[in-house]
């Protein structure tokens, strides 16, 4: 009796011993995969290669011409971000949409410590001036409140891509600054209050949900150059609110020549009837360019739109609005 009961406790024991290094093997493999897939891992728990975004980007060689894949696993990483100039080509890979949160908490009037503010483009948890850069499943935040201006990303590099991503904010959320920058969100989450999509670069938004928060008036402020034949293209975009109805006008021009166009979108009751604003400078009226084309729901009702807005035709929007037309030689992919 002794001896089977030694053998049953045996037993258990290698069973036991087993199982756990069986999980260990597994977690193992898990953890190799994912190394062999990127080139670098981010984990704030201190299992990848770095805990910090910035470590990372900081390794990356500089003008490296080939892409440099990041993968950042769940966790809250509290940094301010920033991408040079010579930092090309980088993938920043989100292991959760929901869970990879980059905030940082900064806003336009808190002091520089000379004197002065840090403005709006100082205020930016994430600034990207590096081109090719790519990120997909990652939140990004700017977590200071409604304090003002306070940026959650600002993009001055080209042909940047957001793929299922994440913009959190309030006033002045997302800022695609630079005229000569393009850039491609598809299947993005943006929200915000006042003007929080602004800025002068050529963007495409594509099936995304644009989120007008309580407390604002205007969706875009465009910033687009004279030069510039496109501004904002928002491509079969969802608007959506928990404001009430007939609160927010889709933009106004931050400058004259503001560009910014809704092609088959879904507006919610918050779109104002008169749909456009012309910040006060009535001589804007000529020379900015807002149009819709094919939009539904209670807010896409465009019989008391402001008279110097545009409906696009079948013709404008099949001509002038492809990708190879507002992107002319670069192919988001």
């Amino acid at each position: 009796m002794m001896i089977l009961n030694f053998l049953a406790t045996a037993v258990f024991f290698v069973n036991f011993s087993l199982n756990g290094n069986s999980n260990k093997i597994q977690y193992k493999e898990k953890t190799d995969d994912v190394k062999s897939k990127y080139d670098i891992v981010v984990d704030v728990n201190g299992t990848g290669n770095f805990k910090t975004v910035q470590e990372a980007f900081n390794s990356v060689p500089s003008l490296k011409t080939t892409e440099t894949r990041i993968f950042v696993k769940n966790g809250i990483y509290k940094e301010k971000l920033e991408l040079p100039l010579d930092k090309n080509k980088i993938t920043l890979i989100g292991e959760s949409k929901e869970k990879v949160i980059l905030t940082y908490d900064d806003y336009a009037s808190k002091s520089n410590g000379a004197g002065g503010t840090i403005g709006t483009s100082g205020s930016a948890s994430f600034i990207i001036t590096g081109n090719d850069f790519k990120a997909q499943n990652i939140t990004f935040e700017n977590a200071s409140g409604p304090v003002g201006q306070a940026v959650a990303v600002r993009i001055d590099g080209d042909r940047v891509i957001f793929d299922n991503c994440k913009f959190l904010g309030f006033q002045d959320t997302l800022y695609p600054r630079e005229s000569n920058s393009r850039q491609y969100y598809k299947n993005c989450y943006i929200e915000g209050t006042t003007d929080f999509i602004f800025g002068g670069s050529t963007v495409i938004f594509d099936q995304c949900e644009i989120f007008a928060k309580k407390g604002g008036s205007y969706i875009t402020a465009a910033n687009t150059p004279e030069s510039n034949p496109y501004g904002f293209v928002f491509l079969n975009c969802k608007l959506t609110t928990n404001s009430g109805d007939s609160s927010y006008f889709l933009g106004r021009p931050w400058r004259n020549y503001a560009r910014t166009v809704f092609i088959k979108c879904e507006m919610g009751s918050h779109i104002k009837p008169l749909g456009w604003h012309n910040w006060g400078k009535p001589e804007a009226e000529k020379t900015a360019f807002y149009a819709e084309y094919q939009s539904t729901g209670k807010g896409a009702n465009t019989e008391a739109r402001v008279n110097w807005s545009h409906q696009l035709s079948s013709e404008q929007f099949k001509k002038d609005y492809t990708m190879k037309a507002i992107f002319k030689d670069w192919k988001p992919n």
